[in-house]
C-alpha cells in the first residue's frame, strides 16, 4: 500500500476510535451509565436454571 493510503487510513481509524469513545461517553450521560453497569455486573442475567421456567409460569398466568 503507497504510503498517502496508509496515513489515510491511519486517520480514518483514528478518527472511527474517537468516535465510538465520544458515543460511549454520550450514551454514558444520557443513561447516567446505569444500564451499562447493570450488564456489567449481571443485573439481566436470570437466577439459576430455573429462570426460563419461571418465565414460562408467569406466560401462562397471563394467558389465563
Amino acid at each position: 500500500m503507497a504510503e498517502p493510503a496508509k496515513k489515510v487510513a491511519q486517520q480514518t481509524e483514528d478518527r472511527l476510535e474517537e468516535l465510538a469513545e465520544t458515543v460511549r461517553k454520550k450514551f454514558d450521560k444520557v443513561t447516567e451509565g446505569t444500564y451499562r453497569d447493570r450488564i456489567v455486573a449481571g443485573r439481566f442475567a436470570e437466577d439459576g436454571d430455573h429462570a426460563g421456567e419461571r418465565g414460562r409460569a408467569e406466560t401462562e398466568r397471563k394467558q389465563d
